[in-house]
């Protein structure tokens, strides 16, 4: 079955009681039994509600995988994840990615007694320097948020698998209509469901997807026990939103490369970061890897500095200044005070996160809509510059 197939179908089944073609939102806590026991497979609904079951079975059809356990957030689904971990364990992960991970990973699991290194996965062998005894998981994004950076997950993988190390990765940014990471090896994929997948700024959801039964239980008993849950409402809405996820994929796409392309040959532009520019040194795996180059993308300006990003941010019209990414509306972001606020400064700065950083989700709008956009805010940081620079 093709992807946009799946994605209209697969998991959702017409409502046996009435025929309704969209998934029932089932508002109910919990379910009448016949006897104690005797029941319809569902009991209560922190432990099972049908329609977090048909979500979480097209979101595993959408990733090849076998199960889908959906969580109340991205952060909810990183969180049950690192919870299969026991104390002295240590993780390796992506020196570049996103903020909240990185701040789960220190302010709140490393005091449990997890140890987390923080690496450049851009070349497979820098992880295996990395790799002890007590290393038990490998933590990738990619695309990495903000920076755009690439990770070979077939490379990273097998490197893992010669050590027994499971593998996670972090699919949000490309979402499985543009790359399937169990198909390259990896042990789990995590979603923000908020993002691509719901695709309409409307809704906070989370996933979890994997082809190991034991993992699935163990990340199910997580699940129920810690009650970090979708409500109805919430699955509901990204079951619709994956309805269209192929198509919107596509459109941002396409937009994302010509709003990059546009950028790179602005003159006012110092650096662009899009896997889908052949000047970015990760594009050859990400043109293997990939079935597209996504829809985020990164630059900063040659006046690189946090009052030229702050003007241009306040001056466009149709990029919002907002936190989150992945909806049909473009976004815009300053990942040093936003997104990335809680990782320490001489961290980001390593990494390329600087104060003048700005990060594009981009929208399904018009392309040169978006672009003339960007050009007039940039424009505006040059006015206020150069005040006695005419106007055009």
């Amino acid at each position: 079955m093709k992807f946009g197939t799946k994605a209209v179908h697969a998991g959702v089944k017409p409502d046996p009681s009435t025929g309704a073609i969209m998934t029932p939102i089932y508002q109910t806590s919990t379910y009448v039994q016949k006897a104690p026991g005797d029941h319809l497979g569902y009991e209560y609904a922190r432990t099972q509600n049908p329609t977090r079951t048909a979500l979480e079975a097209s979101l595993a059809a959408l990733e090849n995988a076998q199960f889908g356990i959906a969580f109340s957030s991205g952060m909810a689904a990183v969180d049950a994840v690192i919870k299969l971990l026991n104390p002295g364990d240590e993780v390796i992960a992506t020196n570049d990615l996103y903020g909240g991970t990185y701040r789960t990973f220190k302010r709140i699991f490393e005091k449990y007694g997890l140890k987390f290194h923080f690496i450049d996965m851009s070349n497979p062998q820098n992880v295996e320097q990395y790799i002890n005894e007590n290393t038990k998981l490998l933590w990738i994004e990619t695309p990495t948020n903000p920076m755009l950076n690439v990770v070979d997950i077939e490379a990273v993988c097998e490197v893992a698998k010669a050590h027994k190390v499971k593998v996670c990765v972090d699919n949000t940014f490309a979402t499985p209509y543009l790359q399937t990471p169990l198909d390259l090896g990896a042990d789990f994929v995590v979603h923000s469901a908020t993002k691509y997948l719901g695709g309409h700024s409307d809704v906070v959801s989370g996933a979890v997807l994997c082809n190991d039964e034991k993992l699935a239980e163990d990340l199910h008993f997580i699940q129920n026990g810690t009650g970090a849950v979708p409500g109805p409402m919430d699955c509901f809405l990204v079951l619709r939103g994956i309805k269209t996820l192929h198509i919107r994929m596509e459109r941002h796409c396409e937009n994302a490369l010509l709003v990059a392309k546009a950028l790179e040959e602005h003159p006012l532009v110092k650096t662009v970061h899009f896997p889908g520019l052949e000047s970015h040194a990760g594009f050859d795996i990400a043109r293997r890897q990939m079935r597209g180059f996504g829809g985020m993308l990164s630059f900063s300006l040659k006046n690189d500095t946090i009052e030229a990003a702050t003007q241009l941010m306040t001056h466009t019209k149709l990029f919002a200044l907002a936190e989150s990414l992945g909806g049909v509306e473009s976004l815009i972001g300053h990942p040093a005070t936003m997104t990335h606020a809680s990782i320490p400064a001489e961290e980001r700065i390593k990494v390329g996160v600087t104060d003048s950083l700005i990060r594009l989700s981009i929208g399904i709008e018009d392309a040169n809509d978006l672009i003339i956009d960007l050009t007039n805010a940039i424009d505006e940081v040059e006015y206020a510059i150069n005040p006695t620079k005419e106007r055009v």
